[in-house]
């Protein structure tokens, strides 16, 4: 493979992964907009504890020493020429620039609320989107969250848990939220949410204007098409799982009807054998679901069999979200497997092992220090 050239669009979480395990048998480019990965894994905890989510998810590119030969473009993907095998790219002052590939992996992930933007930023940019709804979140005295999957739930346990004195509603539309997770997830986490406080409003689907997509802290009453009467509370957050692909910069013919990318079971795109796609952007299954479950090592793998010309082997998706759903906790960390069967890791061993041990060196293969 030397000498052929990957280009990673969106250097994301699925992104990063793929960029380090290609980087020893491939010229790699990732494009991001973002100077480093900022990661869209655990809401609750960015906005209940930024700071110390910042630490282990808003991590600039040249800490990870896997990615230290991989050369990376900050800018916004604006145009592909699949013929030409070339994308395009607007930097941040302004100019294009066109960046050629051997092959294309797409994964440039989806927008949803205001913690996953597919905008240009800065440090100081993300510094702003970190501290500015941690600070109105701090200051009012009740919130309300709309929404039933992880994002939601985990923010309304945090947000409870980081302020007791708060009054913290959670409203979601069916009898039980995280519908994608096996019944006995839901089983612990009520409990769990019941136990911190948070008051659980099933029942409520939110009557929501044309074009409504949540992403913005709000504070006027929400009106629900299931008849009960509106409901207020001085900072409303909207995790109603409105994803949009970020996908136009892309041609028509690559996507399905919902604007994802239409791949094979290879993650290869249709009639374009030196594409491919992975994460949130890409149509695995019902569940988009190779952005949580290490597909990144099979997506490398099936391209450096392609660069050999041997057979790729089949993304198999999984039938039920599983991992933590709560996030850290003062008594540690929950994760459910696919099943329900929740494993509980102390406190203490989040910092001294899951993270250092576990995530920055046997996922990431290395990350250094801040200041390093």
């Amino acid at each position: 493979m030397s000498g052929r050239r990957v280009v990673i669009a969106g250097l994301g979480d699925v992104g990063v992964l793929t960029a380090i395990k290609l980087a020893k048998h491939a010229d790699v480019v990732g494009i991001s907009a973002k100077p480093g990965l900022v990661s869209g894994q655990e809401l609750g905890w960015r906005l209940a504890r930024p700071d110390d989510w910042a630490r282990h998810n808003w991590i600039p590119f040249g800490r990870f020493r896997g990615l230290d030969s991989v050369r990376t473009v900050h800018g916004t993907l604006t145009g592909a020429d699949l013929d030409a095998r070339t994308v395009t790219v607007e930097l941040p002052d302004g100019s294009s620039t066109e960046v050629p590939y051997d092959v294309l992996v797409i994964a440039t992930g989806v927008a949803n609320g205001f913690w996953r933007r597919p905008v240009l930023q800065s440090a100081d940019d993300i510094g702003d989107d970190l501290r500015m709804p941690h600070e109105k979140l701090s200051a009012a005295k009740s919130v309300m969250i709309v929404g039933g999957g992880a994002a939601a739930v985990s923010s309304a346990a945090q947000i409870a848990n980081a302020w007791p004195d708060k009054q913290v509603e959670l409203y979601f539309p069916g009898d039980r939220a995280l519908i994608g997770h096996h019944p006995r997830t839901w089983e612990k986490v009520q409990r769990r949410l019941i136990d911190a406080g948070v008051r659980l409003r099933p029942g409520h689907r939110a009557e929501l204007a044309p074009g409504f997509t949540g992403d913005e802290l709000t504070s006027e009453p929400v009106r629900w098409s299931t008849g009960q009467p509106p409901s207020s509370a001085e900072v409303v957050l909207w995790a109603i799982g409105r994803v949009r692909p970020n996908t136009g910069w892309l041609p028509p013919e690559l996507l399905d009807e919902h604007g994802f990318v239409r791949v094979t079971p290879e993650l290869r795109v249709p009639g374009r054998p030196e594409v491919f796609a992975v994460g949130d952007v890409a149509a695995t299954d019902p569940l988009r679901s190779s952005a949580r479950n290490r597909a990144d090592g099979l997506l490398a793998r099936n391209i450096r069999a392609a660069f050999g010309g041997k057979p790729l082997r089949d993304y198999r998706a999984p039938k039920r979200r599983w991992g933590s759903v709560l996030g850290i906790q003062p008594d540690g960390l929950e994760v459910f497997a696919p099943n329900g069967t929740a494993f509980r890791f102390p406190a203490w061993t989040f910092d001294r092992v899951l993270m250092p041990l576990f995530v920055r060196w046997g996922i990431y293969r290395g990350v250094r220090q801040e200041n390093s």
